[in-house]
């Protein structure tokens, strides 16, 4: 059964940084695609960045620069690092991993879903 487990979120002010981390049990995370999606009450589920099974990663546009992802295989875990942080921020991010080999960027794309952690940045 494959289980992931958000963690990280919580209160910052505008400017400063969180790093939030995603454990995958289940899964292989040098042989999955992995993701952050966010997710603001009464709207669907947006790309934030995403990690290929190969080294390769990509971003939304909204990101710009502030944002880095980042997997360590031998702990089967991904993390976003965001810098820079806005109000406009603030969401439910959330973990989603799939068995493949590229960056995927649509949400129906991913089979693995976590519960999420809460990212509220104010000004």
């Amino acid at each position: 059964q494959v289980q992931l487990m958000e963690s990280g979120g919580g209160s910052v002010q505008a400017g400063g940084s969180l790093r939030l981390s995603c454990v995958g049990s289940g899964i292989a995370a040098d042989m999955s695609s992995m993701a952050w999606f966010r997710q603001t009450p009464g709207n669907k589920r947006d790309v934030v960045a995403a990690f290929a099974s190969d080294p390769n990663s990509c971003y939304a546009d909204f990101v710009r620069g502030r944002f880095t992802i980042s997997k360590e295989t031998a702990k089967n875990t991904l993390y976003l690092q965001m810098n820079s942080l806005e109000p406009e921020d603030t969401a439910m991010y959330f973990c989603a991993a799939k068995w493949n080999s590229y960056c995927l960027l649509r949400e129906d794309e991913y089979t693995y879903w976590g519960r999420g952690t809460q990212v509220t940045v104010s000004s």
